[in-house]
């Protein structure tokens, strides 16, 4: 039997009050923690099969007036109504730009660039590679938050080892144009380049996909691997709401405007009937969902577990 002498409710109660003073005659010094600002991890990393599929935050960025780049053709009531609906603000939209990193066991392959050499270098770090591990870089298109990252400063490559794959239709396009960002970045390099068509293969389960409008070339890619699909969906479709839940509304950014939209169905169609994955570039991090029908529109769904298992 314990001799340890009992305590009343009434003492403990005192024994706990008494406890801050304590501290404030310890000599401790109490401070509030900082503040610290918004943040998020720079990559996500999941399975599909056999293949690892790294999603890189390359940079996010603040854009007022969003429908002055969404729903350029309904009016300014409609937009805020969806928008208001969906608890979006109407002043500003938060951009995220993911490039995709594939490792097939064989292959280390990126999708895409970002917007600097030297962000998308601290990305791969974070995510434990190094720009010279990459072997195949792939630019689903040639605006300048995709291709912005194929040099350093100073105009050295950032991938080194790296072979270059893109489409014939979209390099095609842009050799022709004066575009500044293209010719700095895209077309000293021509002759590393390698150029493929709608269903040409960048490596055994990478696939190319026609998804023009965007830009006169823009691919998507299907990934494969043991029986299970990704699509790599680059800007076919580039807000979770606005784009998805009203694929008919028009994009600034994109250069046929009919062609995007029909594409931008077309996939989204594709993409829920077969329940795919899909990773898109302005998705909210990190990137990756899934898209259900709703109405006359679509519906996106982000990504949990359902590939960490």
């Amino acid at each position: 039997m314990s001799n340890a002498p009992k305590l009343s409710r009434r003492m403990a109660l005192a024994g706990v009050a008494a406890l801050p003073l304590a501290a404030a005659g310890s000599g401790i010094a109490r401070a509030a923690a900082p503040m610290m600002g918004s943040g998020m991890s720079p990559f996500n990393r999941l399975k599909l099969g056999s293949f690892e599929v790294t999603t890189l935050l390359a940079g996010t960025a603040t854009r007022p007036e969003p429908q002055t780049i969404f729903g350029l053709n309904v009016d300014a009531d409609t937009f805020n109504a969806v928008s208001a609906e969906a608890r979006l603000p109407i002043d500003a939209a938060q951009f995220f730009f993911t490039p995709t990193l594939v490792n097939t066991g064989s292959e280390l392959v990126l999708f895409d660039t970002g917007l600097n050499g030297e962000a998308m270098t601290a990305a791969l770090a974070a995510a434990g590679y190094t720009p010279d591990q990459v072997d195949v870089v792939v630019l689903t298109h040639m605006h300048g938050d995709h291709i912005g990252g194929m040099t350093l400063e100073g105009g050295a490559l950032t991938y080194p080892n790296a072979r270059y794959v893109t489409g014939t239709a979209e390099y095609d396009h842009w050799a022709a144009a004066a575009n500044e960002g293209f010719d700095a970045k895209v077309k000293p390099f021509a002759e590393q380049f390698s150029f493929l068509e709608d269903g040409g293969s960048v490596a055994s389960g990478l696939t190319a996909m026609a998804a023009f409008g965007h830009t006169p070339g823009h691919m998507n890619y299907m990934v494969e691997s043991d029986g299970k699909q990704l699509v790599i969906g680059a800007d076919f479709a580039n807000h979770y709401v606005w784009s998805l839940a009203h694929p008919d509304w028009e994009v600034r950014f994109d250069m046929d405007k009919p062609a995007a939209a029909a594409t931008r169905r077309r996939i989204l169609d594709m993409i829920a009937a077969d329940k795919l994955p899909f990773i898109g570039y302005h998705m909210p991090w990190p990137g990756i969902g899934y898209v259900e029908t709703a109405g006359d529109g679509f519906e996106y769904v982000p990504h949990s577990y359902q590939l960490m298992l």
